[in-house]
Protein backbone atom coordinates (compact mmCIF):
# COMPACT_ATOMS: atom_id res chain seq x y z
CA UNK A 1 0.00 0.00 0.00
CA UNK A 2 1.12 3.57 -0.67
CA UNK A 3 2.64 5.38 2.52
CA UNK A 4 -0.05 7.58 3.75
CA UNK A 5 1.28 9.77 7.19
CA UNK A 6 -2.46 10.15 8.37
CA UNK A 7 -3.13 6.65 7.60
CA UNK A 8 0.13 5.26 9.51
CA UNK A 9 -1.38 7.05 13.06
CA UNK A 10 -3.55 4.41 12.85
CA UNK A 11 -0.97 1.90 14.38
CA UNK A 12 0.35 3.80 17.59
CA UNK A 13 -3.00 3.62 19.74
CA UNK A 14 -3.55 0.08 19.17
CA UNK A 15 0.31 -0.45 19.78
CA UNK A 16 0.12 1.63 23.11
CA UNK A 17 -3.23 -0.52 23.94
CA UNK A 18 -1.52 -3.75 23.36
CA UNK A 19 1.53 -2.59 25.74
CA UNK A 20 -0.95 -1.89 28.27
CA UNK A 21 -2.07 -5.37 27.85
CA UNK A 22 1.27 -6.83 30.11
CA UNK A 23 0.16 -4.05 33.23
CA UNK A 24 -1.61 -6.06 35.93
CA UNK A 25 -5.17 -6.48 35.79
CA UNK A 26 -6.46 -3.84 38.32
CA UNK A 27 -2.85 -1.62 37.07
CA UNK A 28 -3.99 -1.15 33.26
CA UNK A 29 -5.42 2.15 32.04
CA UNK A 30 -7.51 0.10 29.35
CA UNK A 31 -8.40 -3.58 28.88
CA UNK A 32 -8.06 -4.87 24.95
CA UNK A 33 -7.42 -8.11 24.76
CA UNK A 34 -7.67 -7.94 20.71
CA UNK A 35 -4.86 -5.18 20.89
CA UNK A 36 -1.84 -7.25 19.62
CA UNK A 37 -3.64 -9.57 17.42
CA UNK A 38 -5.08 -6.90 15.09
CA UNK A 39 -0.87 -5.45 14.85
CA UNK A 40 1.49 -6.56 12.06
CA UNK A 41 4.13 -9.19 12.94
CA UNK A 42 6.84 -6.56 13.39
CA UNK A 43 4.72 -4.48 16.12
CA UNK A 44 3.74 -7.56 17.64
CA UNK A 45 7.62 -7.77 18.71
CA UNK A 46 7.78 -4.44 19.85
CA UNK A 47 4.76 -5.03 22.01
CA UNK A 48 6.24 -8.88 23.39
CA UNK A 49 9.35 -6.89 23.99
CA UNK A 50 7.78 -4.75 26.41
CA UNK A 51 6.69 -7.31 28.86
CA UNK A 52 9.24 -6.51 31.45
CA UNK A 53 8.18 -3.61 33.53
CA UNK A 54 11.53 -1.66 33.74
CA UNK A 55 10.74 -2.00 29.63
CA UNK A 56 7.76 -0.15 29.79
CA UNK A 57 8.65 2.69 32.54
CA UNK A 58 11.09 3.42 30.04
CA UNK A 59 8.88 3.37 27.13
CA UNK A 60 6.49 5.79 28.92
CA UNK A 61 8.91 7.85 30.05
CA UNK A 62 10.53 8.65 26.52
CA UNK A 63 7.12 8.94 24.87
CA UNK A 64 6.46 11.55 27.67
CA UNK A 65 9.43 13.45 27.01
CA UNK A 66 7.97 14.65 23.23
CA UNK A 67 4.74 15.00 24.24
CA UNK A 68 4.18 14.92 28.97
CA UNK A 69 0.95 12.88 29.53
CA UNK A 70 0.13 11.89 25.94
CA UNK A 71 0.40 8.35 27.24
CA UNK A 72 -2.38 8.26 29.48
CA UNK A 73 -4.55 10.53 27.11
CA UNK A 74 -4.08 8.21 24.52
CA UNK A 75 -4.86 5.10 26.76
CA UNK A 76 -7.68 6.75 29.09
CA UNK A 77 -9.38 8.04 26.40
CA UNK A 78 -10.47 4.30 25.39
CA UNK A 79 -11.21 3.71 28.65
CA UNK A 80 -13.69 6.52 28.67
CA UNK A 81 -15.28 5.65 25.31
CA UNK A 82 -15.79 1.89 26.54
CA UNK A 83 -17.44 3.50 29.67
CA UNK A 84 -19.78 6.09 27.90
CA UNK A 85 -21.10 3.02 25.48
CA UNK A 86 -21.43 0.87 27.51
CA UNK A 87 -23.84 3.49 29.78
CA UNK A 88 -25.58 3.91 26.50
CA UNK A 89 -25.76 0.52 25.25
CA UNK A 90 -29.65 0.14 26.19
CA UNK A 91 -30.72 2.86 24.60
CA UNK A 92 -28.93 3.11 21.13
CA UNK A 93 -29.37 1.26 18.02
CA UNK A 94 -26.18 1.35 16.36
CA UNK A 95 -22.82 2.40 16.63
CA UNK A 96 -20.59 4.19 13.73
CA UNK A 97 -16.56 4.66 14.10
CA UNK A 98 -15.51 7.38 12.49
CA UNK A 99 -11.68 7.02 11.72
CA UNK A 100 -11.90 3.59 12.57
CA UNK A 101 -8.10 2.66 12.03
CA UNK A 102 -7.14 -0.39 13.95
CA UNK A 103 -9.58 -0.46 16.26
CA UNK A 104 -10.96 -3.18 18.14
CA UNK A 105 -14.00 -2.14 20.04
CA UNK A 106 -16.55 -3.31 16.92
CA UNK A 107 -15.07 -6.60 17.33
CA UNK A 108 -15.62 -6.76 21.13
CA UNK A 109 -19.29 -5.73 20.57
CA UNK A 110 -19.95 -8.45 18.08
CA UNK A 111 -18.25 -11.14 20.68
CA UNK A 112 -21.67 -10.54 22.99
CA UNK A 113 -24.06 -8.43 20.66
CA UNK A 114 -25.54 -8.25 17.02
CA UNK A 115 -25.68 -4.57 17.27
CA UNK A 116 -24.81 -3.22 13.87
CA UNK A 117 -21.57 -1.32 13.99
CA UNK A 118 -20.38 0.77 11.12
CA UNK A 119 -16.55 1.16 10.65
CA UNK A 120 -15.52 4.48 8.67
CA UNK A 121 -12.19 5.46 7.35
CA UNK A 122 -10.18 5.90 4.47
CA UNK A 123 -9.87 3.37 1.75
CA UNK A 124 -6.53 2.50 2.32
CA UNK A 125 -7.43 2.01 6.29
CA UNK A 126 -10.33 0.25 5.62
CA UNK A 127 -8.83 -2.41 2.95
CA UNK A 128 -6.16 -2.79 6.17
CA UNK A 129 -8.86 -3.72 8.46
CA UNK A 130 -10.62 -6.07 6.61
CA UNK A 131 -6.82 -8.02 5.77
CA UNK A 132 -6.52 -7.80 9.14
CA UNK A 133 -9.57 -8.81 10.80
CA UNK A 134 -9.52 -12.17 8.42
CA UNK A 135 -5.99 -13.11 9.91
CA UNK A 136 -6.61 -12.16 13.39
CA UNK A 137 -10.57 -13.68 13.79
CA UNK A 138 -11.11 -15.63 10.49
CA UNK A 139 -13.74 -14.29 9.32
CA UNK A 140 -15.80 -10.54 9.48
CA UNK A 141 -18.60 -10.44 11.82
CA UNK A 142 -21.91 -9.96 10.11
CA UNK A 143 -23.32 -7.41 12.80
CA UNK A 144 -19.88 -5.11 11.66
CA UNK A 145 -19.97 -3.48 8.35
CA UNK A 146 -17.02 -1.39 6.61
CA UNK A 147 -17.56 1.59 5.10
CA UNK A 148 -14.62 3.22 2.99
CA UNK A 149 -15.11 7.09 3.68
CA UNK A 150 -13.13 10.28 2.18
CA UNK A 151 -14.00 12.63 5.08
CA UNK A 152 -12.59 15.72 3.03
CA UNK A 153 -14.98 14.60 -0.41
CA UNK A 154 -17.54 12.26 0.54
CA UNK A 155 -20.95 12.52 1.56
CA UNK A 156 -20.49 9.94 4.99
CA UNK A 157 -24.67 9.28 5.78
CA UNK A 158 -24.67 8.72 1.51
CA UNK A 159 -21.78 6.04 2.72
CA UNK A 160 -23.25 4.70 5.43
CA UNK A 161 -26.50 4.11 3.72
CA UNK A 162 -25.01 1.88 0.97
CA UNK A 163 -23.96 -0.08 3.50
CA UNK A 164 -27.79 -0.70 5.75
CA UNK A 165 -27.28 2.47 7.59
CA UNK A 166 -30.47 4.12 8.84
CA UNK A 167 -31.17 7.59 9.98
CA UNK A 168 -33.49 6.28 12.30
CA UNK A 169 -30.98 4.34 14.11
CA UNK A 170 -30.37 6.22 17.57
CA UNK A 171 -26.79 6.35 17.10
CA UNK A 172 -23.41 6.04 19.22
CA UNK A 173 -21.11 8.08 17.44
CA UNK A 174 -17.26 7.34 17.99
CA UNK A 175 -14.49 9.52 16.47
CA UNK A 176 -11.70 9.15 18.25
CA UNK A 177 -7.91 10.56 17.55
CA UNK A 178 -9.47 11.76 14.27
CA UNK A 179 -10.46 15.61 14.23
CA UNK A 180 -6.94 17.46 14.37
CA UNK A 181 -6.08 15.52 11.31
CA UNK A 182 -9.21 17.05 9.50
CA UNK A 183 -9.14 20.62 7.98
CA UNK A 184 -11.84 22.63 9.95
CA UNK A 185 -13.93 22.47 6.47
CA UNK A 186 -13.91 18.54 6.99
CA UNK A 187 -14.90 18.62 10.70
CA UNK A 188 -17.94 20.91 10.04
CA UNK A 189 -19.22 19.03 6.82
CA UNK A 190 -19.48 15.84 9.00
CA UNK A 191 -21.12 17.22 11.65
CA UNK A 192 -23.37 18.99 9.42
CA UNK A 193 -23.78 16.03 7.40
CA UNK A 194 -25.12 14.10 10.94
CA UNK A 195 -27.92 16.96 11.10
CA UNK A 196 -30.31 13.79 10.03
CA UNK A 197 -29.79 11.33 12.79
CA UNK A 198 -32.22 10.43 15.49
CA UNK A 199 -32.73 12.30 18.39
CA UNK A 200 -31.30 10.56 21.04
CA UNK A 201 -28.30 9.90 19.28
CA UNK A 202 -24.78 10.42 21.07
CA UNK A 203 -21.57 11.37 20.16
CA UNK A 204 -18.16 10.87 21.68
CA UNK A 205 -14.97 12.65 20.50
CA UNK A 206 -11.48 14.20 21.16
CA UNK A 207 -9.83 17.04 19.64
CA UNK A 208 -6.75 19.23 20.30
CA UNK A 209 -6.93 22.38 21.94
CA UNK A 210 -6.36 25.06 19.50
CA UNK A 211 -3.46 26.76 21.00
CA UNK A 212 -1.15 24.11 20.68
CA UNK A 213 -1.90 23.67 17.10
CA UNK A 214 -1.76 27.50 16.39
CA UNK A 215 1.70 26.89 18.87
CA UNK A 216 0.55 29.69 21.22
CA UNK A 217 1.36 27.31 24.21
CA UNK A 218 3.17 24.34 23.31
CA UNK A 219 2.38 22.38 27.05
CA UNK A 220 5.74 21.41 27.18
CA UNK A 221 5.79 19.51 23.87
CA UNK A 222 7.93 21.17 21.69
CA UNK A 223 9.05 17.84 19.50
CA UNK A 224 5.70 16.97 19.09
CA UNK A 225 4.34 20.23 17.63
CA UNK A 226 7.96 20.17 15.41
CA UNK A 227 6.51 16.93 14.46
CA UNK A 228 2.86 17.07 13.88
CA UNK A 229 2.99 20.89 12.57
CA UNK A 230 6.23 21.77 11.16
CA UNK A 231 7.47 19.02 9.62
CA UNK A 232 4.59 17.21 8.62
CA UNK A 233 1.42 19.53 8.87
CA UNK A 234 -0.55 16.81 10.14
CA UNK A 235 -2.58 18.21 13.01
CA UNK A 236 -4.38 20.98 11.50
CA UNK A 237 -7.54 21.26 13.56
CA UNK A 238 -8.34 22.83 16.87
CA UNK A 239 -10.43 24.22 19.69
CA UNK A 240 -10.83 25.40 23.08
CA UNK A 241 -12.74 23.67 25.62
CA UNK A 242 -14.88 27.11 26.02
CA UNK A 243 -15.98 26.76 22.70
CA UNK A 244 -17.15 23.09 22.06
CA UNK A 245 -20.42 23.57 24.01
CA UNK A 246 -21.28 26.69 21.55
CA UNK A 247 -19.33 24.62 18.58
CA UNK A 248 -21.32 21.32 19.12
CA UNK A 249 -25.05 23.34 19.42
CA UNK A 250 -24.72 25.20 16.38
CA UNK A 251 -25.12 21.42 14.71
CA UNK A 252 -27.47 20.12 17.26
CA UNK A 253 -25.86 18.67 19.66
CA UNK A 254 -26.05 19.16 23.43
CA UNK A 255 -22.60 19.30 25.02
CA UNK A 256 -23.09 16.97 28.16
CA UNK A 257 -19.34 16.60 29.87
CA UNK A 258 -16.10 17.25 28.52
CA UNK A 259 -12.68 15.47 30.37
CA UNK A 260 -9.17 17.22 30.36
CA UNK A 261 -6.02 16.62 31.81
CA UNK A 262 -7.16 16.65 35.84
CA UNK A 263 -10.69 14.26 35.15
CA UNK A 264 -8.27 11.98 33.37
CA UNK A 265 -5.98 11.49 36.55
CA UNK A 266 -8.70 11.32 39.22
CA UNK A 267 -11.05 9.06 37.15
CA UNK A 268 -8.65 6.39 35.24
CA UNK A 269 -4.65 6.82 36.53
CA UNK A 270 -5.44 7.24 40.30
CA UNK A 271 -7.16 4.11 40.59
CA UNK A 272 -4.69 2.29 38.84
CA UNK A 273 -1.74 3.24 41.52
CA UNK A 274 0.54 4.39 38.82
CA UNK A 275 2.17 7.76 39.10
CA UNK A 276 1.06 9.27 35.80
CA UNK A 277 0.12 12.64 34.54
CA UNK A 278 -2.36 13.56 31.59
CA UNK A 279 -1.60 15.74 28.90
CA UNK A 280 -3.58 19.30 28.53
CA UNK A 281 -3.09 19.43 24.83
CA UNK A 282 -6.25 16.69 24.18
CA UNK A 283 -9.81 16.74 25.58
CA UNK A 284 -12.50 14.18 25.01
CA UNK A 285 -15.96 15.43 24.61
CA UNK A 286 -19.47 13.53 25.21
CA UNK A 287 -22.28 14.75 23.62
CA UNK A 288 -26.28 14.15 22.84
CA UNK A 289 -28.52 14.75 19.81
CA UNK A 290 -31.14 17.45 20.87
CA UNK A 291 -34.69 16.63 20.55
CA UNK A 292 -35.25 19.84 18.58
CA UNK A 293 -32.71 19.50 16.59
CA UNK A 294 -32.72 20.69 12.44
CA UNK A 295 -33.15 17.09 10.20
CA UNK A 296 -32.29 18.91 6.93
Amino acid sequence: MARNPAAQTAFGPMVLAAIEQHEPPGQRLVDDDLAAKFLPGRMRWLVAVTQPALVRRLLVAGMDRGGPGLWSNLACRKHYIADKLAEARDDIDAVVVLGAGLDTRAYHLAQHSHIPVFEVDQPINIARKAATVRRALGEQPRSVRLVPVDFEHDDLLTMLAEQGYRTEYRTFFIWEGVTQYLTADAVRSTLDGLRPVAPGSRLVFTYVRRDFIDGVNLYGARSLYRKVRQRQQLWRFGIQPEEVAAFLDGFGWRLVEQIGPEQIVEQYVKPTGRDLTASPIEWSAYASRRADAESH
